[in-house]
C-alpha cells in the first residue's frame, strides 16, 4: 500500500523521487476508479460497474476475477492492453485532502530517495516545484475536477434508485465452478427505462452518459474470461504487451486534457 505524503518545500527542498516505471503497482488492484472524459475509451476495453465507498458508490473498471490478481498488468509491470485508465498513471503521485479538507499534491513516501542521481528532482534550485512536478500536478488537477463530476453523476444515478446489486459470474471453463464476484453494482435496466419523467430529466447529461457506458461496456465480459484464460495458459514471458489485440480490434491513444 502507498505511504502518501504532503510534498513540501520545507521537507523536500533537496529529495528526488523514482519515475514510474510500469505498472507494478496495481497488480493486485481488482478495480481501478474511472472518469467520464475516458468513458469512450474505456468501454472497449473494460468491464464497468460501482463499488459501495461508505454510503455512495464509486464508478471503476474491473481488472480481474481473482482477489490480489490484475489480469491487465504483467508481472515485469508492463501493462497489457492498449488503453490505461488515467486513476493509475499518475502514480507516484496523488492528490488528496490534507487535515483542512483541501485537496494537495503528495507522493508516496517510498518512492521518494536523497540520491540525486538516483531519481528526478521534486523542485528546482529556485524552490519551485520541478517540471515533471509542475505537470503531475496539473495532469492530477485536472483528473480531480472530472473525478467530482463523475461523482455527481455515480450519486445521481444512487439517488434516482437505479444502481442493483451484480451478481456476476465467470466462466472458469468445463468441469469448474464458475467464479463468483462479490460487491459490484450495475445498473438496472428496468428501472432506468420505467423512470417517471421528473427522475429521467434530473439524469440527463453526465448521469445517463455514464448509464449507458456501464451498460454498453457489458459486452467486454469476454476480455476478463479470455484474459484469465489465456493468463492462465501462458507462461508470464509468453504475454504479448497488447492483449487486447487478441481480443478487441479497437485502439486508441491516451486521456488528455485541453
Amino acid at each position: 500500500m502507498p505511504q502518501w505524503t504532503v510534498i513540501s518545500k520545507s521537507s523536500h527542498a533537496q529529495t528526488y523521487y523514482y519515475p514510474r516505471e510500469g505498472y507494478h503497482h496495481t497488480r493486485e488492484q481488482l478495480v481501478a476508479p474511472i472518469l467520464l472524459a475516458e468513458l469512450p475509451k474505456l468501454t472497449q476495453h473494460f468491464l464497468l460497474g460501482f463499488v459501495p465507498k461508505g454510503d455512495r458508490f464509486m464508478a471503476v473498471a474491473l481488472l480481474g476475477v481473482e482477489q490480489g490478481q490484475n489480469l491487465y498488468v504483467h508481472s515485469d509491470g508492463r501493462w497489457l492492453g492498449s488503453y490505461v485508465p488515467a486513476s493509475l498513471r499518475g502514480y507516484p503521485f496523488n492528490l488528496l485532502p490534507d487535515e483542512k479538507g483541501q485537496r494537495v499534491l503528495c507522493i508516496d513516501a517510498e518512492q521518494l530517495t536523497e540520491v540525486a542521481d538516483a531519481g528526478e528532482a521534486l523542485f528546482d534550485d529556485n524552490g519551485q516545484p520541478s517540471d515533471s512536478v509542475a505537470k503531475q500536478l496539473d495532469f492530477q488537477q485536472h483528473c480531480e475536477v472530472n473525478r467530482q463530476r463523475t461523482q455527481q453523476a455515480v450519486d445521481a444515478l444512487q439517488q434516482a434508485g437505479v444502481l442493483q446489486p451484480w451478481p456476476l459470474e465467470i466462466s472458469r471453463g468445463e468441469g469448474e465452478a464458475p467464479k463468483k464476484i462479490e460487491g459490484l453494482y450495475r445498473i438496472d435496466e428496468k428501472a432506468l427505462n420505467t423512470l417517471d419523467a421528473e427522475a429521467y430529466a434530473t439524469l440527463q447529461g453526465a448521469p445517463m452518459a455514464l448509464a449507458h457506458a456501464q451498460l454498453f461496456s457489458a459486452h467486454q465480459l469476454h476480455q476478463l474470461v479470455e484474459r484469465a484464460k489465456f493468463q492462465a495458459q501462458n507462461a508470464p514471458q509468453e504475454l504479448p504487451d497488447d492483449l487486447d489485440s487478441l481480443f478487441n480490434d479497437d485502439d486508441d491513444g491516451d486521456l488528455t486534457f485541453g
